[in-house]
């Protein structure tokens, strides 16, 4: 029976290992099936694994916004991809070579699909999607937590300000960052347009995702809405402010110690931490098991076996957001509860 257990154990721990360094999830996805499928071999395949090579591979861009189309109708493959405005150039790029590759994972063989890591967004079409608002799917997310003065007008006011000077932007990013003091808590906030968006254009969009803050955000101490096209966050707390430059895609910063209850994205394992640890333990249980094998196994009659594994809570192992209520929701299921899987993240719907 040990001998068994410790084999289980060994054997779990090389799956966490294999699994920490398969590609990161998306903190959202979205793979629309009613634009139709392609073959791996069709001439959109083609088109879309070039498209999403060119921008995974691009070295000239450093503003974080990439629009390009590969291919002739009707197998033309559209593509937009976008990096959080105050993102680093590496975290940008990081992020993006990620997403390329793990687009294709979660939508495979579909002819559009978007997704979404804490720093960057991805979408690709077979239909035009460049110069034009797209709202949908919209993805809410917030802290369950509540604060206990209302925020509302001081963070009306703060997008409002926001959303003016990002829609100023240029075509290279449409981008604003700020906080505000109201009388007991300083709110901060960011908000970004893709920049193919005209300034109306933009401005259009945001004013759409601000009009959701009711159905998920009043009162909350985070929130944020997405959408293809645009998209705002906002928190109590500046820590995500200082998380772009030196994680890179989606894994966000270490679980915070106290009261700290800052919305928090999905937290993926992170593989040089994870890889050191469980080297570690099954180093550990092959000389377990290796001194064991001069030992007679013990046989306990009468009682069960059973083996329940519990990672510890350290940095990139489980989900803090499980305890402090982080949830999530499309705009068809408002109030569903954010799933989260070892390797994957789905929504529950009712």
């Amino acid at each position: 029976m040990a001998k068994s257990a410790h084999s289980s154990l060994f054997f779990f721990f090389l799956s966490i290992l294999a699994l920490s360094v398969s590609q990161e999830n998306f903190m959202l996805d979205n793979c629309p099936n009613n634009n139709g499928n392609y073959t791996s071999n069709s001439a959109f395949g083609t088109n879309l694994n070039n498209v999403l090579s060119s921008i995974s591979s691009n070295t000239v861009i450093d503003y974080g916004f990439y629009n390009e189309s590969v291919g002739q109708e009707p197998d033309m493959v559209n593509a937009i991809a976008l990096c959080r405005g105050d993102a680093s150039v590496d975290v940008c790029r990081s992020c993006l070579q990620n997403a390329t590759q793990r687009i294709l994972e979660v939508c495979p063989n579909q002819k559009e699909a978007v997704g979404w890591y804490d720093n960057c967004m991805l979408r690709y079409s077979n239909k035009s999607i460049f110069g034009i608002v797209n709202t949908q799917p919209t993805f809410y997310m917030w802290n369950n937590n509540n604060v206990t003065e209302n925020l509302s007008q001081a963070l009306q006011d703060l997008l409002g300000r926001l959303r003016d000077t990002a829609a100023s932007g240029d075509s290279h990013r449409k981008f604003s960052a700020g906080d505000i003091t109201s009388e007991f808590q300083r709110i901060y906030a960011l908000v970004q347009c893709t920049p193919d968006l005209d300034r109306q254009e933009c401005i259009d969009c945001l004013d759409d995702t601000f009009r959701r803050i009711p159905n998920c955000c009043i009162n909350r101490m985070g929130g944020r809405v997405l959408n293809p096209s645009c998209n705002f966050r906002f928190e109590v707390n500046d820590r995500f402010f200082n998380s772009t430059s030196d994680s890179p895609s989606a894994t966000p910063p270490a679980p915070p110690t106290g009261n700290d209850n800052t919305a928090r994205t999905v937290i993926i394992i992170v593989v040089p931490i994870v890889s050191v640890v469980i080297l570690a333990i099954c180093i550990f249980f092959l000389l377990r098991l290796r001194k064991r094998k001069t030992k007679p196994e013990e046989t306990i009659e009468g009682e069960g076996m059973s083996e329940e594994i519990l990672l510890p809570n350290f940095k990139g192992s489980n989900h803090p957001e499980l305890e402090r209520g982080l949830r999530a929701t499309d705009e068809d299921h408002s109030g569903e509860m954010h799933c989260f899987r070892l390797t994957a993240t789905s929504f529950g719907s009712d």
